[in-house]
């Protein structure tokens, strides 16, 4: 599920509505207030400026708050659905075993009462990017749809960073991994002049190595292929430290 412009859409008055029924008042809920309201904005390009506009919903984004008020407002998202949903910030997930017609009509009624939601609270959904992806080789791949618009069917997504398959392998991660550590690599080897030991292998650790783990407890790979793929970018590091090119793979690792 994909909010349309999430953070930038939530109304002020219903905020604070929310903000009260959550115990917030007095002087809290007004300081707030007063920091979401009266707010303008501008647009600059190449030194021409536009007039100032008030902003009359969202919350601050890079702000400590701002992500902390948007929870607060949708956290009632998932009042009276049967599936289970999954939240981060403004990425949604509601996912459910769908093995007879009535699951999948379940799963449907679940669609329609978030779309009954963002009408309610003027949070739209873009329908648009809103995907729908089949697990199991048994599943009928029921059709779904919100706001009477079909759902599009994917075999891939990337979410939160991860690429996520149909057939639940790795092979994508990995690779999309061994591509982003490999750039990174390729610039250390192009810009950097002394290369000495300790230089290199703080910065492979800094910068090579976190595209490599990186939520690894949930695509941790299992293939042959794809270890070794990985392998290979620890390998070309320790081809680049002076004196180790030419020995065996396992002295350049000790």
């Amino acid at each position: 599920m994909d909010f349309a412009k999430a953070f930038d859409k939530v109304p002020h008055q219903r905020l604070c509505r929310k903000l009260k029924s959550h115990g917030i008042s007095g002087k809290l809920l007004s300081w707030i207030s007063e920091w979401l309201v009266g707010r303008t904005q501008r647009v600059c390009i190449s030194g021409a400026m536009s007039r100032w506009l008030f902003v009359l919903s969202g919350v601050l984004q890079g702000s400590v708050l701002g992500p902390i008020l948007f929870l607060i407002y949708i956290n009632d998202l998932d009042c009276g659905l049967i599936n289970s949903i999954l939240e981060f910030t403004d990425d949604t997930k509601i996912y459910g075993t769908v093995s007879t017609p009535n699951k999948q009509t379940v799963l449907q009624d679940d669609l329609d009462k978030l779309w009954s939601w963002s009408n309610e609270w003027q949070m739209l959904f873009n329908v648009e990017k809103c995907k729908v992806m089949h697990f199991g080789k048994g599943n009928n791949l029921q059709k779904y749809h919100l706001n009477n618009i079909p759902l599009t069917e994917v075999t891939q997504e990337t979410d939160l960073g991860i690429t996520v398959t149909n057939d639940l392998k790795s092979s994508q991660q990995c690779l999309q991994a061994y591509n982003k550590a490999n750039k990174v690599l390729g610039v250390i080897n192009r810009s950097i002049v002394y290369k000495k030991k300790d230089i290199l292998v703080k910065l492979y650790k800094s910068l090579v190595r976190p595209h490599l783990e990186y939520c690894t407890a949930s695509w941790s790979p299992h293939y042959s292929k794809d270890k070794d793929l990985l392998e290979r970018i620890q390998h070309r590091f320790t081809r680049m430290v002076p004196g180790l090119k030419n020995l065996p793979y396992e002295e350049q690792l000790s």
